[in-house]
C-alpha cells in the first residue's frame, strides 16, 4: 500500500503545467471529412492520450474537451501575433474571448504564440517576444499564469547547424529574439518548444542517414566528438537545441525542451520512397512508447522529454506536398490509416482499443452516473501527493484500498490513488474541480469497478 503520512493541503494540487508519463497529439482540422469534436475528446478518453494541442481556439474543440482530464495547448495564429504585440488591451481581449470562457472545465495549459513563426517568409521576432509577453502580463492579471504558460514552437531551422549536436548554434539573425525568449521561458517556468522531424532529414539524404536511425530503431550509433553517443536522430536534434541554448548562455537555466511536433507520413509523392505506411507504424509506435518513459537524451539522460505526435488525422485540405495530407493516425473517417496500439489500462474503456469509426462498447455506462479516476501515465510523485491527501486531510475512508480490502489488488499506486480520488469526489459533489489533482484526475462515464471491488458513486 503507497499511503504515506506526509499530507498536503488540497491547494498544492491545484498547480499547473504537469510533465507527467503520458503521450501528447496535434489535432489538426484541415479537412471536409473529420470527426467533430465532440467524437474526438469522447474516443481520446479511452486512450493513451492525455494532451491534446491544437492550431487555433475552435470553441467547438474547447467545448468538447471539457472535464474530459485531458490537456489542452491552444494557439496563437501566425497572422495575430502583430496585433497581440500591440499592447495589452489587445492580449488581454483575445484571452478574455477565446480562452477565459473555457476554463477551468476545459483543462488549458498552455497557449502556443505562433508556429514556426520565426522561420516564416518575413518574420517580426520582436513581434512575437512581446506578443508572448503581453499574453503572461493579461494571464498574471486575471490570476491564470500559474496554470497557463506561454511559448512558441520552432522549427529546426531556427538552427545555424545541427550536426554535431555538442556545437549547435542559433542562427545569428534569430540570436537576440531567442535570447529574450529564453529569459521569459526561464523566469515563468515555460517549455522551449521545437518541431522535430528526422523524416526529413532521411527524405533528402537516403544515401548517408540510416534509415533505423531516423525510425529510432536499433542504430549502430553516431558518436559526437564530445563523447554523446546517439541511437536515433530525434535524441541528435534534441539535444542540438539544448546545446544552442547553452551556447546562449542560458544552460545553468531550467528550460525544459519539448518536442511540440514529430511525425512520419504514411503516403508521398511517387519520388518519395521513405513515406510509406510500414515507416510511419514503426516511427509513431516507438515515438509513442518513448513519450511514455521517463528517459532523457545522452545530454541530459534524467530530464524527461514530453513528445506530442503529429498528428491525430490526414487532413484532405492542407496544402503542400502529398507528405502534408498524410502524416495522421487515423483517416478523415476514424478507421485507422495503419495499426497503432493507443489502448491504456484503467481507462473508462477497461484498455480496450477501438477506432474513430467504431461504437463505444456496452461495458462503457452513458448517462447521469460519472466517476473519478487517475489519468494514465500521470507522474508518480503527483500521485502518491493525492493519495496522502485523499486518505488523509481529505477524509476519504482508503480501508478498501489496504491490503485486507476488496479493492488492494491490483497493488498498483495508479488503481490505489483512482479509489481514493473518486471517493473525495463523490463526497464532494462531483464538482469538475474535485477531479482536478493537479492535473492527474479524469473524469468518466464509465464505471471503474470490477470483480468485488466498486467504487462509489452518487
Amino acid at each position: 500500500m503507497a499511503i504515506t503520512t506526509k499530507l498536503l493541503f488540497f491547494s498544492v494540487l491545484l498547480t499547473t503545467f504537469h510533465y507527467g508519463n503520458g503521450v501528447g497529439i496535434n489535432y489538426g482540422t484541415l479537412g471536409n471529412n473529420l470527426p467533430s469534436p465532440k467524437r474526438v475528446a469522447q474516443l481520446l478518453q479511452s486512450t493513451l492520450i492525455d494532451k491534446v494541442k491544437i492550431y487555433d481556439t475552435n470553441p467547438e474543440i474547447l467545448e468538447a474537451f471539457s472535464n474530459t482530464g485531458i490537456d489542452l495547448i491552444v494557439a496563437v495564429e501566425n497572422f495575430r501575433v502583430t496585433n497581440l504585440s500591440s499592447d495589452t488591451a489587445a492580449a488581454d481581449q483575445w484571452l478574455s474571448t477565446r480562452v477565459v470562457p473555457f476554463v477551468p472545465a476545459t483543462s488549458i495549459v498552455a497557449i502556443a504564440v505562433g508556429n514556426e513563426y520565426l522561420t516564416t517568409d518575413e518574420p517580426d521576432p520582436d513581434a512575437l517576444v512581446q506578443a508572448i509577453q503581453n499574453l503572461h502580463a493579461a494571464l498574471v492579471a486575471r490570476g491564470l499564469d500559474r496554470k497557463i504558460k506561454v511559448t512558441t514552437p520552432h522549427s529546426m531551422a531556427v538552427l545555424a547547424t545541427s550536426f554535431p549536436p555538442s556545437s549547435s548554434i542559433f542562427a545569428p539573425k534569430l540570436v537576440p529574439a531567442i535570447d529574450s525568449l529564453l529569459n521569459f521561458l526561464a523566469d515563468t517556468n515555460s517549455p522551449f518548444m521545437i518541431n522535430a522531424y528526422p523524416y526529413f532529414a532521411y527524405r533528402d539524404n537516403p544515401e548517408t542517414v540510416d534509415l533505423q536511425y531516423a525510425l529510432l530503431g536499433n542504430s549502430t550509433g553516431i558518436r559526437d566528438p564530445k563523447g554523446y553517443m546517439y541511437t536515433n536522430m530525434l535524441d541528435a536534434q534534441i539535444d542540438a537545441v539544448r546545446s544552442a541554448i547553452t551556447a546562449l548562455g542560458h544552460g545553468n537555466r531550467s528550460i525544459k525542451i519539448i518536442v511540440s511536433e514529430s511525425g512520419w507520413p504514411s503516403k508521398g509523392d511517387s519520388s518519395d520512397i521513405a513515406a510509406t505506411k510500414e515507416n510511419a507504424k514503426q516511427y509513431n509506435s516507438r515515438l509513442m512508447e518513448r513519450a511514455q518513459t521517463s528517459k532523457g537524451t545522452p545530454m541530459k539522460p534524467r530530464d524527461k522529454i514530453e513528445i506530442f505526435v503529429f498528428a491525430l488525422f490526414n487532413e484532405n485540405k492542407k496544402k503542400g506536398e502529398e507528405t502534408e495530407r498524410n502524416f495522421g493516425i487515423f483517416n478523415g473517417d476514424g478507421s485507422k490509416v495503419y495499426e497503432v496500439d493507443l489502448s491504456c489500462k484503467f481507462c473508462s474503456n477497461g484498455g480496450s482499443s477501438f477506432g474513430f469509426g467504431e461504437k463505444v462498447g456496452s461495458n462503457v455506462m452513458r448517462g447521469p452516473s460519472v466517476w473519478c479516476v487517475a489519468k494514465p501515465h500521470s507522474d508518480e510523485k503527483v500521485l502518491q501527493d493525492v493519495l496522502d491527501f485523499c486518505c488523509g486531510g481529505g477524509g476519504v475512508d482508503c480501508r478498501e484500498i489496504y491490503e485486507s480490502g476488496d479493492c488492494f489488488q491490483p497493488d498498483k499506486l495508479l488503481a490505489h490513488a483512482s479509489y481514493a480520488m473518486n471517493s473525495y469526489y463523490q463526497m464532494h459533489g462531483r464538482n469538475y474541480w474535485n477531479c482536478d489533482f493537479k492535473g492527474t484526475g479524469l473524469v468518466t462515464f464509465g464505471d471503474p469497478s470490477y470483480g468485488t471491488c466498486r467504487y462509489p458513486q452518487q
